[in-house]
């Protein structure tokens, strides 16, 4: 009788113990990753976030990837349904406070005369991320600010956004219509790829697309 309780005490034992050992090795590390989630999909999650920071790296430019000399040529299309072929050329270097956007147009008329207008801006870090304000007068303290619109002068600022350079101007006419000027500039293997767009009250005026080679 003693040996057949035994008996019983042990194989309840073994029965109870059972299930907790299978449930301790269901759950091995070896089993999960990081988390309590599988390994593949550890692995898959991490693959991801090293893409994705590798598409972010390659997509993030500084101003120092656009400063350089470029050139080319456009058709500018006239109000009269003719075209004018000008020679674009473009230098941005870096200043001790930001950059600076040198641009040159040149304008070759049928009769042999030649017309040239040149444009500079000092841009400066303002408190937006990859926001510039453009410094173009001193004030009577010496401080550089902003040009008055209402003055006829116009209102410049620029932005950076992945791999292109915006340069807004912006002007207020006589009569009160306002004008806006956009100048996107996008890196390429070559050099630049030159956007430009005029709207007068919102509405769109000219387009001009072309390619500025680096020098």
């Amino acid at each position: 009788m003693k040996q057949s309780v035994e008996s019983f005490s042990r194989a309840t034992t073994h029965r109870a113990t059972a299930p907790r050992a299978r449930v301790r090795a269901a759950t091995r590390p070896g089993h999960f990753g990081l988390g309590g989630l599988p390994a593949y999909l550890c692995l898959l999650v991490l693959s991801v976030f090293l893409i994705f920071g590798h598409v972010v790296r390659a997509s993030a430019h500084e101003i120092g990837d656009f400063v350089g000399r470029y050139s080319g040529s456009a058709e500018l299309p006239m109000s009269d349904g003719t075209k004018d072929q000008r020679d674009l050329s473009i230098v941005i270097s870096e200043t001790d406070k930001g950059f600076k956007v040198q641009w040159n147009t040149v304008t070759e008329k049928e009769d042999g005369r030649r017309r040239e207008k040149s444009y500079e801006v000092e841009f400066i870090p303002s408190d937006r991320s990859g926001i510039y304000a453009a410094a173009m007068q001193r004030n009577v303290f010496g401080h550089e600010v902003q040009q008055d619109p209402m003055k006829g002068q116009p209102y410049v600022w620029a932005r950076l956004s992945g791999d292109t350079l915006t340069v807004f101007s912006m002007f207020i006419h006589q009569n009160g219509d306002y004008e806006m000027q956009q100048y996107d500039r996008r890196l390429t293997e070559d050099g630049l790829f030159l956007v430009f767009n005029t709207h007068r009250n919102g509405q769109p005026v000219r387009r001009i697309e072309t390619e500025l080679l680096r020098r």
